[in-house]
This record gives C-alpha cells, structure tokens and sequence, in this order.
C-alpha cells in the first residue's frame, strides 16, 4: 500500500499513527481501523508491515513518513530512548502532527521520562498522554487493553476516541505526567515476579516428578494460580517461546523497579531477586524468547526436561 493509498482527504475522520507494530502494537492499530480511524502503522520491519497493510491499513518504514496532519499518535515502542527516537529524533514524528495533537505514550518508562516527555510536548504544542498499557497481545487485539494514563483533561479529551478504541479500561490516574508510568513501574514489579515465581515452581515440580501438565491443570484450578503461571506456564508446556514479552523486556522494566525504589529508599528484594533471574536467562542467550522461557535457568541449573523440549510421539 502506497503513502496516500486508503485516504481521503475530504473524509472528516480522525488521522491516527500508530508507531511500534509488535505484539501490543499491531492490536492497537487493528483496533483503531475497526473503529473506524483513519490509521497509519509505523514499523521497521517488513513484516509487520505487509500484516498491518493486508488489513487496510496505510504502512510506514518511519515516524517520519506517516501522513501529515495527525491528530493523535500512539508509542508503543519499548522504552523511553526509542521513545524520544519516535517522536522527536531527526526521523521522529513531531514533524508530522498537527497543532495541538495528543501523545499518547505507551511504553514502559519512568515517571522522570514520562514528565520530561511531556515538557517537549508542550514545546511543540502537543497535548501529552502518559498512558502505558497492558493486557498482552490478546487483549490488544480485541480492543481491550487496560491504560493506566494521566494527564490534562484536554489530553483526555483528545486521545477520548483512540482510547476508546483501543481499552477496554482506561484509568485516569490525574493531572500529572509521571503517574500513569508509576503505576505501570509498580505494575511490573508484579508481573516479573509472578513470572518468576511461576517457572521456579514448574521448575521445581518437574525436579520433584510430578507431570508437568497435571500440575499445570491442579494450580491452574486453585488458590495458588496467578494469571501469569496460567498464561505463561502455558507456553512453557507447548514449547512456544516466540516472544510475546521477551526475556530482555523485564531486564529492562525491574530495572525501572530498582530505579525508582533507589530513589525512595524503599526496599524491593523479590524484584531484585527475578531481576537477576530474567538477567541470567539473557546471559544463557534467551533474551529474546518469551519471559516465561526464564525456566530456562533452572533448566540449566537441575538438567530438567522442559515438556515443550520432548520429541512428538
């Protein structure tokens, strides 16, 4: 699909771009176009988007060959560097955003990002969003993922018919940039721990000789379930590591955990602790597959066969 290809200018219909067409990404882009939005999906790899175009969306190599004139565009890169590249670097999307367009800025960062973000936003007469998401690539496909966001009522009021076709819940967490990426921060203290803590105890039952997938069935059935073990556990049994949320991901966001902590003086050693778990599954060379691949530690560790490793029958 060409640059203009699928837009009509005489076509009232709010001009939408979507930078970062990976799992959460693609979702929100689809979602957008269901809506009814005029959207442009933004990635560097050619894959995703030939996938995004087969939808009926216009694909772009760069931030800076969206189409002019956006009234909102959605982040959905990994970090704040990337971030910052997206939207203000000399290939950045800035350029093409209207006055008084909406930021919404959706990966995963700290709130001293999220503030300084919003300062450059305001330079260059943009409304900001800080509204990191979750939910995984299922819900971001559906349409349904939660934003936990903070920013101006006029932000809000902006981003109103993207957010709407993009959650399924959106928090208005306040006034302030900064807050959306505490919570999301605190967020994903839970999520790498409960990921952590899943593959030890898959890890351990395997160990101890217990099936795997009768285990899997009895927890996934009782008190000590979590959505990440029922998720992620899941994989780890069918064997499929194709990254959804990568291993390097929660190197990266524990280490926004310890950052913030640091700062407070408040202790954090579970986070710590999976920090360096998720740590050593990349230094194993697994940084890329899926998180729940961090049982690969322990898997190196005690010699245990992973299910999803065993030849078929």
């Amino acid at each position: 699909m060409t640059a203009r290809q699928g837009y009509d200018p005489g076509r009232r219909v709010m001009r939408v771009g979507v930078i970062g067409l990976g799992a959460m990404g693609m979702g929100a882009a689809k979602s957008c176009l269901r809506s009814g939005l005029e959207t442009a999906g933004c990635d560097l790899r050619a894959a995703a988007r030939a996938e995004f175009a087969a939808a009926g969306g216009m694909a772009c190599a760069s931030p800076a060959t969206l189409p002019d004139g956006l009234s909102a565009v959605v982040i959905l890169v990994v970090n704040a560097a990337q971030t910052e590249a997206a939207l203000f670097g000399p290939e950045g999307a800035a350029q093409r955003l209207a006055p008084g367009a909406v930021i919404i800025s959706s990966a995963t960062m700290s709130p001293a990002e999220a503030r300084r973000f919003a300062v450059r936003a305001a330079e260059h007469g943009f409304l900001y969003l800080d509204a990191p998401v979750s939910g995984g690539a299922a819900k971001a496909a559906a349409g349904e993922m939660t934003v936990m966001a903070s920013g101006t009522p006029e932000a809000f009021a902006k981003a109103e018919p993207v957010l709407s076709a993009i959650a399924g819940k959106v928090w208005r967490l306040g006034d302030a940039p900064g807050i959306g990426a505490t919570v999301k921060v605190v967020h994903q203290l839970l999520a790498g721990v409960h990921i952590a803590v899943a593959a030890e105890a898959l890890s351990l039952g395997i160990r101890a000789g217990a099936d795997p997938r009768q285990l899997y069935e009895v927890v996934t059935s009782a008190a000590g379930n979590s959505w990440m073990f029922e998720n992620r556990m899941a994989r780890v049994l069918n064997g499929d590591d194709s990254p959804r949320s990568a291993v390097d991901i929660f190197v990266k966001d524990l280490g926004l955990v310890a950052d913030l902590a640091r700062g407070l003086d408040h202790p954090v050693p579970l986070a710590s602790q999976a920090q360096q778990l998720f740590t050593a599954a990349s230094a194993m060379g697994h940084g890329r597959v899926d998180d729940g691949f961090v049982i690969r530690v322990w898997q190196a560790l005690t010699g245990i066969e992973l299910p999803g490793d065993r030849p078929a029958a």
